[in-house]
């Protein structure tokens, strides 16, 4: 039952890594330029301290918390992924490419369903009351690294795998690579729409391979976006009715 268990367990992180894949290494092999016009409290502090020290929180905020997910693998064409969130689910998206030195930073709203598995994801590894190594005896470091961190007031903790065996883990780290693929896409299609149309049905097919593998964190989200691109004559026809496809999909 253990083997089988196991077995289980490194397909839905293989099948989750080709999702994550499809949507970040296919998408533009010159990553997208964009002006981003955000308030100071968006400006970025990619690397995040090993033992950052504590901030005084409000009750509110303390209860409130904030939690990140990370990726990094540094020969990937994206070289590091960072979804930072409150309770609420918002934060930012943070993606760095490969041989830019200059981040990407997206505001972030995850959805509401979205939201609910993740937090009881977090809830079931009781994170900051567990000492839980989830790295397994096995090292795929060409995989790249996964760390989860959590603060909630002055309580902090972060851990970190390439391979985990824990169920828990390896779903939430699946919820986070989602997030971020989708909001890679929307970022993407708006560079699109802007600046490069004719990346428009690229980005259409690469929307559709990540629904069907159940690669989208909230497939609803996208409805809005999806209405617009299907009336958007600044990008080719064939990405326009492939929105509509999409967009009838989605709201079976």
């Amino acid at each position: 039952m253990l083997l089988a268990k196991d077995t289980a367990l490194k397909h839905i992180l293989s099948a989750a890594l080709l999702v994550s894949g499809a949507a970040i290494l296919t998408c533009g092999q010159t990553p997208a330029k964009k002006q981003n016009n955000r308030p100071p409290e968006l400006a970025p502090s990619v690397t995040i301290p090993a033992n950052p020290p504590a901030v005084s929180a409000s009750p509110a905020q303390a209860s409130a918390g904030t939690y990140i997910y990370e990726f990094s693998q540094p020969h990937f064409l994206i070289t590091h992924v960072l979804v930072e969130h409150d309770a609420t689910g918002r934060g930012r998206l943070i993606l760095e490419h490969l041989g830019e030195t200059t981040p990407i930073i997206e505001p972030l709203e995850i959805s509401a369903a979205a939201l609910g598995r993740i937090t009881a994801l977090w809830q079931s590894l009781r994170f900051l009351d567990s000492e839980t190594n989830y790295q397994s005896e096995k090292q795929f470091p060409h995989m790249g690294t996964v760390r989860l961190s959590m603060r909630i007031g002055s309580r902090f903790r972060k851990s970190e795998f390439n391979w985990t065996h824990n169920t828990d883990a390896a779903a939430l780290a699946n919820e986070y690579r989602r997030v971020a693929d989708q909001g890679k896409f929307i970022f993407d299609m708006t560079v699109a729409r802007e600046n490069r149309p004719l990346d428009a049905p690229k980005l259409m097919d690469q929307l559709e391979i990540m629904l069907k593998g159940s690669g989208l964190s909230d497939p609803q989200q996208l409805v809005p976006l999806l209405r617009e691109l299907n009336t958007d004559e600044r990008i080719p026809l064939m990405a326009r009715n492939h929105a509509a496809r999409l967009l009838k999909k989605i709201e079976k």
